[in-house]
Formats: C-alpha cells, sequence, structure tokens
C-alpha cells in the first residue's frame, strides 16, 4: 500500500465529527492529523525485545545477520519504562535465532511494555499476589507480568477461545516459569471465583486501530460498527470478571485502539457501574505520553500515539476497587488420582533441581509441578468452574524403568545441574530446532567419562534448546514436532 493510498484511507477518520463517539481519532486527545499522517506514511518501523530475567544472556549474543550485505549487531537502546525492554536499530530475522526459539527474549511493542510501570506503581510486587491475564493471546503481557511479580505469586494466563489457547501456551511454556496457569475459561467462569483476585489485566479485544502503522490493512478491515460491538464486549467482560477482584484489588484495562468509545467511555462506565477509584500513574513528559481523563468521571487514562512514543497506538487506565472483601474458602487436599506414587517420584528426582520446594500433580498420564506454596491455590482453581489446560511446568510421565522428560522441563529453571549438557555452535542449534538429526560426533567430546546413554540438555550459549537422548550408536532427537523449524536460512 503506497504512502498516497494510506493518506486517502485515513481521510475519513481524520476529518471525521467529533461528536461521533466511534470516531477512532477525530476528538481524541493529543491527536495532531498532520502528524499522525506523517509517521503513518513514513514507512518506519519500530522493532523491540524484552529479556526474559529468567535465562539471563549478553545482549550481544541477540541475533546478528546481515544489513546491506553485512553482518550486523543491532543497536540496544533501553526502553525508559520497562526494566527489560530494548528498542533494536533494524530488525534482525529472529526465525534463525536459536535465543528467540528459547524465549530468552519476547518481541513486543515498547508501548504494550508501559504495563510494567503500571503494575509496579500500583501494586506492591514483593509480596504474594494473585494475577489474572484475562485475555492473555499470545502471551506477551503474561510473560511480562510474571516476570514482575514475586516467585510465590500466582498468574492466571486466559484465553477464552480454545484453537487460540495453544500459541499461549506454547509462549508461556518456553518463558519457563512454574507460577504460571493456563486457562481456557470464559469471563462469567473466571467471574465466579469471588474477591480471588488482587490484580485483575485485561488488555481487551479491541478494533485495532492502533495498529495501522504496523498493519497497514487494518485501515481497511476497521469500522464503526466494530468499534461499537467491541465496545460492548468490553463492557461484558469486564462486568463478568468484577466479582472475582477483591477488596483493594487493582483492574488495569487497556486497548490498542484509538476510539474514544473503547477508552475514555469505559473509564466512564466503569466508574458510574462499579465502586471503582481511578488512579493516577508518574510518567515523564519526554516519554511523550499523554495523560487523558473521562469527560464525566474525570478517570485518568494514558494515550500512546506513534507520532509522539516510539511504538504503536496503545491506551491504559488503572483502578482500585473500593467494595467486596478476601476470598474465603475452605481448604483442599489432594485425592488420590492428583497424587504422584514414590516410584515415580524416585524416576522423576534425578532430573530435578529444587525437589523439595516444589509441588506435584498427576493429570492422567502426565505430571506437573507448581511451587508448593502455591499448592492450595492449585487445588482451589482445579476444584472451581475454571477449565486449566496447562499448570506450572510439565514434567512427563514415567516410562518403564525411566522417567520420559517433557520439553518444558528443558526450558525450566527445574533440571537439575547434575545433568550431561551438550553445547551445540549456531548451525548446529538451527539443525536441532528444525528436528533434524543430531549427528553423535557433535557431542561425543562433551560427555562424561562413562557415560554411553541417557537423557541430554541441548543448550546455545548457556540457554537450554530441549532434549536429545544419548544411545551407543545415535542420538534421538526430541524437539517437538509441531514447534519446529521449517524453513532454511537464507529461505
Amino acid at each position: 500500500m503506497s504512502p498516497l493510498e494510506l493518506i486517502e484511507l485515513l481521510e475519513p477518520y481524520t476529518n471525521a465529527s467529533p461528536t461521533n463517539l466511534y470516531c477512532p481519532l477525530a476528538s481524541a486527545p493529543g491527536f495532531s492529523k498532520e502528524a499522525f499522517e506523517a509517521v503513518h506514511t513514513s514507512g518506519e518501523q519500530i522493532t523491540s525485545i524484552r529479556m526474559n530475567p529468567m535465562k539471563p544472556v549478553k545482549k550481544d549474543s541477540v541475533w546478528v545477520n546481515k544489513v546491506d550485505g553485512e553482518e550486523k549487531q543491532p543497536e540496544m537502546t533501553p526502553i525508559p519504562w520497562s526494566t527489560q525492554g530494548y528498542y533494536l536499530s533494524h530488525r534482525p530475522s529472529f526465525t534463525f535465532d536459536p535465543l528467540f526459539q528459547a524465549v530468552a527474549y519476547y518481541v513486543q511493542d515498547a508501548s504494550s511494555m508501559f504495563l510494567e510501570l503500571a503494575v509496579r506503581q500500583t501494586m506492591d510486587v514483593s509480596q504474594s499476589i494473585r494475577v489474572l491475564d484475562a485475555c492473555a493471546v499470545p502471551g506477551g503481557k503474561s510473560t511480562l507480568l510474571q516476570s514482575v511479580i514475586s516467585a510465590d505469586s500466582l498468574l492466571v494466563s486466559n484465553e477464552v477461545i480454545k484453537s487460540r489457547a495453544a500459541i499461549l501456551c506454547e509462549n508461556i511454556t518456553k518463558w519457563g516459569a512454574a507460577n504460571v496457569v493456563v486457562t481456557n475459561s470464559d469471563p462469567r467462569e473466571l467471574g465466579r471465583l469471588e474477591n480471588y483476585f488482587d490484580l485483575i489485566v485485561v488488555d481487551a479485544p479491541c478494533s485495532g486501530s492502533g495498529l495501522f502503522r504496523r498493519d497497514p490493512e487494518a485501515v481497511v478491515e476497521w469500522s464503526e460498527g466494530a468499534v461499537e460491538l467491541c465496545s460492548q464486549r468490553q463492557q461484558r467482560i469486564l462486568a463478568d470478571l468484577y466479582p472475582s477482584l477483591k477488596e483493594e484489588g487493582v483492574l488495569i484495562y487497556s486497548t490498542c485502539s484509538y476510539s474514544e468509545a473503547e477508552d475514555e467511555a469505559i473509564i466512564d462506565w466503569l466508574m458510574e457501574t462499579y465502586s471503582l477509584e481511578s488512579i493516577s500513574l508518574e510518567i515523564k513528559e519526554e516519554w511523550g505520553i499523554i495523560n487523558t481523563s473521562s469527560p464525566i468521571k474525570k478517570g485518568q487514562g494514558y494515550r500512546f500515539w506513534p507520532d509522539k512514543v516510539k511504538g504503536e497506538g496503545f491506551f491504559i487506565s488503572c483502578f482500585r476497587k473500593k467494595e467486596g472483601g478476601e476470598r474465603n474458602a475452605r481448604p483442599f487436599k489432594k485425592n488420590k488420582e492428583q497424587q504422584l506414587p514414590k516410584a515415580e517420584m524416585e524416576l522423576l528426582q534425578p532430573l530435578m533441581a529444587n525437589f523439595n520446594n516444589l509441588s506435584f500433580f498427576r493429570q492422567e498420564d502426565r505430571v506437573f509441578a507448581i511451587p508448593a506454596s502455591l499448592e492450595q491455590d492449585i487445588l482451589f482453581l482445579i476444584n472451581s468452574s475454571v477449565y486449566i489446560r496447562q499448570a506450572g511446568i510439565s514434567l512427563g510421565k514415567a516410562g518403564g524403568k525411566e522417567w520420559v522428560p517433557e520439553h518444558a522441563l528443558a526450558l525450566s529453571n527445574y533440571c537439575s545441574p547434575a545433568l550431561v549438557v551438550v553445547s551445540l555452535n549456531q548451525e548446529q542449534a538451527i539443525q536441532y530446532l528444525r528436528r533434524e538429526e543430531v549427528p553423535l560426533d557433535w557431542i561425543r567430546e562433551q560427555l562424561p567419562a562413562g557415560f554411553k546413554q541417557g537423557w541430554s540438555l541441548v543448550q546455545f550459549e548457556g540457554t537450554s534448546l530441549g532434549w536429545i537422548k544419548i544411545l551407543p550408536n545415535r542420538v534421538n532427537n526430541y524437539y517437538p514436532k509441531e514447534w519446529r523449524i521449517l524453513n532454511k536460512p537464507g529461505n
């Protein structure tokens, strides 16, 4: 799409009557028609990443690729409202970076990373808290939340559409945290967990006008009818979830829409309908973020315009609940089917670190682990109305006289330091990630004396990629078939 074509498409939105609530731009605070059109037709694209603090790597390890025929390392500039976020000077080909595949970092828009500041300024993240990411796909905000909260806090990451939950599970698994539960439930079902959550984040489904620069086709798909429909859906989601937020708990609402009907009007609706007070955030003028307030209740919101901020369009607002109470639930015990037999515990223990600090659950023929401090929370959720898709670290299953480990264990921080580790170079790592053969001569020199066969971790620059099983005459590649890289470098 040419710049002229894009301007022509934007014209109805940039010139629309300011009395039309469903117009995304005309009267929105901070909007500048000339600057907005200029940034959208400039062709500029901003690339940013957020490092995974559980998988520390050197920043100069981030993928080096060819720019204008030369090998060039992206320059990394800190994002001011994020402790782990960086702007990249150019966008590399992430697919063939083993550290990207292992999620040592997550590619995320810088504007969305502002959620970290909102959480830190409204919550005491040093405490053990219960957090819900209600509209979590693909997992960017969930992985951000997990990196901010304490290790003994619980994050429930939810996606209502079953077919979309698989990508959420993949990203949560690769992130490697044990204190996350992925659910696949309607907000109404989550709302039945009365007074349970200390923090609820609703990054609501929206009309997507904030993505016009990243995806010009979104301009074609946008309509006032879509805005109205999204506004109604946002209200339903918030209404359904409200009972599950405890008194003095925090609600954070966000969209990637410029429309006042999905932003300031939702603030007014929330404050008129429920006992919620608006929370102001401290921001710096040089960041370019626009502080806005709703017309009736004067609730505070924050707008991100791509002509003022190095990021895409975004809106966020924070509230504190002033009614309700604490959750009052009876304690639960694991039933016999959920308990792991002693013989299986003995098979599993040699593969794991921090074994005594974990609680283990059986689910059919598979086993998962969560921090022991969260056992009652997991039992509460299991016995509630929500559908649990994935919990903690999936460990695998007993197979004969050995434990067959699952990929999730390899990507976590719970692998035993006594395990055999095989380090691959970049070319070898890509071959492994394509689920191709791993020649025995790659690894023979790295095996300890006397080691003949068994499970081994494959690593690239100290970051685990997955499992291999070393046999006397060959190596079996256990990288998940559904996650393998399909393309070849250079294609």
